[in-house]
């Protein structure tokens, strides 16, 4: 009998664990955020708003990096540096506010009754926005825009690098084009400066007052993130990469897009800094091209270098291909 109860007892357990088995595959599996974490909504909220503070202090080391008070921790208004580009309609841009034009236009539309604040009304102000940014910048003929973290140290290597890839396209009379802010962006403009070019610096409204740099000539000042973007796409010959987050990696990939689906040609993408890109590259190759998503070809889109002349070199080279005809 006592056999025959503990055979029971383990009939039994084995049941109640297939059941408990049954049971949690039945749940519904949690998706987990890249480290790991479960992606509740509170996850979520709360990784949104470190992110974002995280580019603010990043923004601001830049700053302080370069021996200034970030512009988010005083109230003045600079009066010395760049020339201020008239702003199309300050009223409704204020740095102060948590809610910038980008978000209110990516909200869904509530319902309101003042049409100020509707999107049709908004979309006047876009059309505004996209107006300024072509009058100050109709006579760019010849531009390069350089990408890189806000957060770079003038004593970085990278940062020199950028100074000196800039004064070079600079001195071969290419207008040098940055978001305005520190770090790589400073280092960009300050180039431009040092090789007698035209230094600008496209600004876009942030939660926080970002700033420009002090080695802007022309300033012009964006709500939006995609008019911003046309800018750069619309007045440069290239783009520069040097080492970033986010938004160094985005605006590498809208230009490898539009090249890739032939909505821009004779433009050169350089990766700056081969040892930061290496684990993108490789898994660009190992994953993405292994895997069908992209073509052999695409891959040679991105032109790699350490050497500040080599990536000047190939913004010249391919401008003068392109006024001979060769391609």
């Amino acid at each position: 009998m006592p056999e025959k109860r503990k055979r029971d007892a383990k009939s039994s357990a084995k049941t109640t664990s297939k059941t408990t088995a049954a049971r949690e595959s039945k749940r519904p599996k949690t998706a987990r955020t890249a480290t790991g974490k479960k992606a509740t909504p509170q996850v979520m909220a709360e990784a949104a708003i470190g992110a974002q503070e995280g580019h603010r202090e990043r923004t601001e080391a830049g700053h302080r990096a370069a021996g200034r008070t970030p512009p988010s921790e005083k109230r003045e208004l600079r009066s010395s540096g760049a020339t201020r580009k008239k702003i199309v309609d300050t009223s409704i841009r204020d740095y102060d506010s948590l809610t910038t034009e980008d978000e209110k236009l990516l909200q869904a539309q509530s319902d309101t009754h003042d049409f100020t604040r509707s999107d049709p009304w908004r979309v006047m102000r876009i059309m505004g926005e996209f107006i300024e940014g072509f009058d100050n910048l109709h006579d760019v003929k010849r531009g390069v825009s350089l990408f890189g973290s806000a957060r770079t140290h003038p004593d970085d290597p990278q940062y020199q690098a950028a100074q000196e890839v800039a004064r070079l396209l600079a001195e071969a009379g290419f207008a040098i084009i940055t978001g305005a802010g520190p770090g790589i962006m400073e280092a960009a403009n300050k180039g431009a400066k040092l090789g007698g070019g035209k230094s600008i610096g496209c600004n876009i409204e942030l939660p926080f007052e970002q700033g420009a740099n002090p080695y802007v000539d022309t300033l012009v000042n964006f709500r939006y993130f995609f008019v911003r973007k046309t800018m750069f796409i619309k007045y440069s010959n290239a783009f520069i990469i040097f080492p970033g987050g986010f938004g160094t990696l985005d605006e590498a990939f809208e230009a490898l897009t539009l090249i890739q689906t032939g909505k821009i040609y004779q433009f050169p993408v350089v990766l700056f800094g081969r040892h930061y890109w290496a684990g993108l590259i490789r898994w660009l190759q190992s994953r993405v091209l292994t895997e069908g998503k992209i073509s052999p070809g695409d891959l040679d889109l991105m032109l790699l270098t350490d050497d500040p002349r080599e990536a000047a070199d190939a913004v010249i080279q391919a401008w003068n291909s392109q006024q001979k005809g060769d391609f």
